[in-house]
């Protein structure tokens, strides 16, 4: 039996997860750190985030990583990191659910603001999750929920755009039909198709800016792609605006 190589991005992502487990291997919670017993878990389960590398079960760590009140979140973050990255790429998320808390939860550990090899280590574990599943033809996570994942996560989205346009294979190309097809309804209702961690006026920057980016850029791919007309319609209508778009002979009919 032939097994075939891993992808080059796959490799990557291996080696950013190994550099996270090497980065952040001896990190424990703050000694002081606590929580609600009553709506987050047990002193005991607390004490096992004061305790270097030891493994959480499944509910403990996605409890630890969703909590939102945690007194000094980096430290907490820093803590679970490896696990967390390593279910993440395996899948162990609810997609439905998960995406933007994931971004969020790494937003709050303010990841950017600590010591340069720590910072690196996050930033390559995000572009080679998101280079591989670029390229990966049954991603664990769609690339769309993905993108609003580590645009949450990194609070930037245009770095995340520039590389999809640099990938011009026929996968990318699949996922960015997906994308399109999941969000249209959305941006349509001038709304981000994702829940913005910072405020109502940034993920307003952030829908302005994917709404020009789809159709200066992801609508003549598509075309190229061979992509339905309907959603081809979908993109231009992006580009009307007020009774233009409503009253358009080829609008959806939808209601918000």
């Amino acid at each position: 039996m032939t097994h075939s190589a891993p992808r080059p991005t796959r490799r990557r992502l291996d080696a950013a997860l190994y550099g996270l487990a090497v980065t952040f291997r001896g990190m424990t919670a703050h000694p002081d750190e606590n929580n609600c017993e009553c709506h987050w878990g047990s002193a005991e389960e607390l004490a096992r985030l004061k305790v270097a590398d030891r493994e959480l079960d499944p509910d403990l760590l996605r409890r630890t990583w969703s909590a939102p009140d945690w007194s000094d979140h980096p430290s907490v973050l820093r803590r679970i990191l490896p696990q967390f990255a390593r279910s993440l790429v395996a899948g162990h998320t609810d997609r439905y659910r998960d995406s933007d808390d994931i971004g969020r939860s790494f937003a709050r550990g303010r990841w950017q603001q600590w010591p340069a090899e720590q910072a690196t280590a996050v930033r390559e574990f995000l572009e080679a999750w998101w280079a591989d599943t670029l390229t990966d033809p049954a991603p664990v996570l769609p690339a769309h929920d993905l993108l609003a994942l580590i645009t949450e996560a990194s609070g930037e989205l245009r770095p995340w755009l520039a590389h999809w346009e640099s990938q011009t294979g026929t996968t990318a190309d699949r996922h960015l039909a997906a994308a399109v097809d999941d969000w249209e309804y959305d941006l349509l209702g001038d709304e981000l198709p994702w829940d913005a961690w910072d405020s109502e006026d940034h993920g307003g920057e952030k829908r302005a800016e994917l709404t020009a980016w789809l159709i200066s850029h992801a609508r003549p791919r598509l075309v190229a792609h061979g992509a339905p007309a309907e959603l081809l319609d979908r993109i231009r209508l992006l580009g009307l605006t007020g009774d233009a778009r409503w009253d358009d002979p080829h609008w959806p009919g939808y209601h918000y």
